[in-house]
């Protein structure tokens, strides 16, 4: 099993159904192309199995628009899986599609019961903590209840506050390695990241924050080429996906996939 916070052997990831269409999301910049959208997410899948990794496809849940931000649903950890509580009421329901492909590899899952509710975009794990920023999807009941779990299997847990109209804590970050993190400079700024190295997303390209460090890959947005050339010169071996059709349902790499050594 790996052990580093961007070392994985597999991961979960859902295709986009044609309901994708009416995804939530903060502002319409138009209606997301399907077709593209699943020409992008071919692209995500088969770069994440270039590492290596065996990756589990799922099919699209028509009921649930949103269900391809499948990260949203279950924190994995190597002790186990947490299945979250989504804090949009329309994607509660996925989580239960989730569960089963989970128990595939885990034997020990729990899960947030509530009142509280908790999404995974809002958790970032790195190798000393878990972070979990404090959103209008992640409330307060919902990060006490993460940190019973994981202060019974030795996880530390601090709670940090996401930027005022920013989705999720992982719109505006990303672990690049055990001890780097990509950032806004917004999200910086808070001083969460105190301890840590810390990369900026170039100068209007915050959309770019949203990456995975997946074994050997940086995997990014596509169209933001300041930030990709600030990776490339600090050593990473970047690939850009498109993502413009998920950009318009607020979502980004991260999103899209479980990641996990179980």
């Amino acid at each position: 099993m790996a052990n580093s916070s961007f070392e994985f052997t597999r991961a979960i990831t859902r295709r986009p159904g044609r309901s994708v269409t009416a995804g939530l999301r903060a502002e319409d910049t138009g209606t997301p192309d399907l077709a593209l959208m699943l020409a992008h997410h071919a692209d995500y899948v088969a770069t994440l199995k270039e590492t290596g990794a065996e990756v589990t496809e799922l099919d699209p849940l028509e009921d649930f628009p949103d269900a391809v931000f499948i990260e949203d649903t279950a924190l994995c950890l190597p002790e186990g899986a947490i299945l979250m509580r989504p804090g949009a009421p329309s994607r509660i329901g996925e989580v239960a599609h989730v569960a089963p492909a989970l128990r595939r590899f885990y034997g020990n899952i729990r899960e947030i019961t509530g009142p509280g509710h908790i999404e995974g975009g809002d958790i970032l794990t790195t190798a000393r903590e878990v972070l979990v920023g404090r959103s209008a999807r992640t409330d307060a009941a919902g990060v006490a209840e993460l940190k019973a779990i994981l202060d019974s299997w030795g996880h530390a847990l601090r709670e940090v506050e996401t930027p005022p109209g920013v989705l999720h804590f992982k719109t505006d970050c990303s672990l690049l390695d055990g001890d780097t993190v990509l950032s806004t400079r917004r999200l910086d700024a808070s001083g969460c990241f105190r301890g840590y190295r810390v990369i900026h997303t170039a100068e209007g390209e915050e959309a770019a924050a949203n990456a995975i460090r997946f074994n050997q890959f940086v995997l990014m947005p596509a169209g933001f080429p300041g930030t990709a050339e600030t990776l490339r010169k600090a050593g990473y071996e970047v690939r850009e996906i498109g993502n413009s059709e998920c950009a318009r349902l607020d979502g980004g790499m991260s999103c899209l996939s479980l990641r996990f050594s179980a």
